[in-house]
């Protein structure tokens, strides 16, 4: 399958005015032109897991915002992220801060300061290119004053690793879309069937249902209670039959990367 895709900007402000999804795909109830219906409230379940991320870049002099997830671990502090919302223009984000079931303005979970980082060897070392969207996954650890992650937002997402050609029904992604229609920093859903993408290492999820706008990076696709995937891409907002590219968890360099995630933070615990 060939993809004619942009990596979602986590700065960036969409102004869509055409349906990118056609009616007959939107299969959220209520959803909008790009297939996302706000969440209603209050947040709970895995909907109180996820937040909003937000990092500085230092050059560029500006805030960069994407969505992340509590994954569950047993360090309990650990962060499911894109690769590409730890960076800006190439460049590490600095000051990054996760705040969980964040609902326009406020910090219902508190505010929790990014300590670590991490994402695949093969994103840090190589220019941005198509292939590495396999790749697009980043966890980052967080520490609070008193208590761990898990102890304030409830039990972590379990991840849940598929192989590659996996097609799944039914997965709902949530994030914070930008732009025109939307208000600042709500949460959003949107749901979508998948079918595969590329053919090369852990491969992609591609859905039709669904057209993530900026705001949406690094938000979770959840699936029978656990996080199967993580925003990653979508077709350029002017196409009239968007779709949005989804980084499985499978493979090995994930489960390689959330041990030593885990096993850090783990170490940084007192006692």
């Amino acid at each position: 399958m060939v993809l004619s895709l942009v990596l979602l900007d986590p700065a960036a402000v969409a102004e869509v005015s055409q349906r990118n999804i056609p009616v007959p795909r939107v299969l959220t109830p209520h959803g909008d032109r790009l297939g996302y219906a706000p969440v209603p409230r209050p947040y709970t379940g895995a909907r109180r897991l996820t937040g909003v991320l937000i990092g500085r870049d230092p050059v560029a002099r500006r805030d960069v915002m994407c969505g992340g997830t509590v994954l569950g671990s047993r360090s309990r502090s650990l962060v499911l992220t894109a690769a590409h919302c730890l960076y800006h223009q190439g460049r590490p984000l600095k000051h990054l801060t996760f705040l969980p079931g964040y609902d326009q303005g406020r910090p219902l979970l508190g505010v929790w300061p990014v300590v670590r980082a991490w994402v695949p060897a093969r994103w840090r070392n190589r220019p941005f290119s198509p292939k590495l969207l396999p790749y697009d996954i980043g966890l980052v650890g967080v520490e609070g004053r008193k208590r761990p992650l898990e102890a304030v937002t409830g039990r972590g997402l379990r991840p849940l690793p598929t192989a590659r050609g996996t097609m799944m029904r039914g997965l709902e992604l949530l994030g914070y879309p930008a732009g025109k229609g939307y208000q600042e920093l709500q949460l959003h859903r949107c749901l979508g069937d998948t079918v595969e993408a590329v053919s090369w290492g852990p491969g992609l999820m591609v859905t039709r249902n669904c057209h993530a706008t900026a705001g949406g990076s690094g938000g979770p696709a959840l699936y029978g209670g656990a996080v199967a995937g993580v925003v990653s891409s979508s077709s350029p907002l002017r196409d009239a039959k968007g779709y949005t590219v989804l980084t499985r968890l499978g493979g090995g360099p994930f489960q390689r990367m959330f041990a030593r995630a885990d096993r850090a933070m783990r170490l940084r615990r007192p006692g």
